[in-house]
């Protein structure tokens, strides 16, 4: 395990790491999320291994460190990532960015474009005020003190299912719903416009099981190779492997 400060105070990210050549394949998770466990059995296939691999885990998330003072915009993480890559001494990497860190991934691209050679968001967040469904968006509806301490991410944590409760149960309660109502809030510019202003390879996955993806034309009309995954819903590393694996490779 490595880390890295990403704050004033000293407070730590951390990421374990596979060696292996170059560029560096990183993986970054998504709301209430850990890149080992969505994305550990990916890199481990055959036609992967070999590439220096990094699973950072957000702040508040996993094993990252969760300091009350900070913000968990989706700014504040993709600084934080670019904090990783600058410990680890990394450049021109593949960023892997499922959801939430789909997002994070776009927005280190747009601020530190010398860290991002290729970029491969899986159903990331494009837009502010995300569907009504998400689970960002049911985050995001409590007040904060509400959330954390009104008995809110409990509730919560009943209703979303065990597999995301799983992960969900690593994350600090305050970072998570700060970091909800990031995602709810966007970026200005938006995500969405980061990514087709972007002139890397860009790849967006959408799960086929999740609908068509709006704005796909004018995606497709800035570059970004879009590709739909049969048999895949949100988590398309679990859903359909052999796809996912495909999009890495390029």
């Amino acid at each position: 395990m490595r880390e890295a400060p990403f704050d004033e105070r000293g407070s730590r990210i951390r990421w374990t790491e596979t060696a292996g050549g170059g560029p560096a394949r990183v993986y970054v998770h998504g709301l209430g999320a850990a890149s080992t466990v969505y994305h550990a059995h990916i890199a481990a296939r055959p036609e992967l291994v070999g590439r220096r691999t990094l699973f950072v885990d957000l702040p508040g998330h996993g094993i990252s460190d969760r300091p009350a003072d900070f913000g968990y915009t989706l700014e504040e993480h993709a600084d934080a990532l670019a904090a990783t890559l600058d410990a680890a001494r990394v450049s021109g990497a593949q960023i892997v960015g499922h959801s939430m860190g789909g997002a994070v991934a776009i927005v280190l691209a747009h601020r530190r474009g010398d860290l991002v050679s290729r970029l491969v968001v899986t159903e990331g967040n494009l837009d502010p005020s995300p569907p009504i469904g998400a689970g960002s968006r049911r985050i995001a509806s409590y007040e904060e003190e509400a959330y954390v301490s009104g008995g809110g991410h409990a509730r919560v944590l009943e209703q979303v299912g065990p597999s995301w409760a799983a992960t969900m149960r690593l994350t600090d309660p305050l970072a998570l719903h700060r970091s909800a109502t990031g995602l709810v809030r966007g970026t200005e510019p938006t995500m969405r416009e980061m990514l087709t202003a972007l002139t890397i390879d860009r790849v967006y996955l959408q799960g086929a099981l999740s609908g068509e993806l709006p704005g796909r034309d004018g995606l497709v009309s800035a570059g970004v190779q879009v590709v739909d995954v049969p048999g895949a819903g949100h988590n398309v590393m679990f859903d359909n492997p052999e796809a996912f694996a495909a999009a890495l490779q390029g």
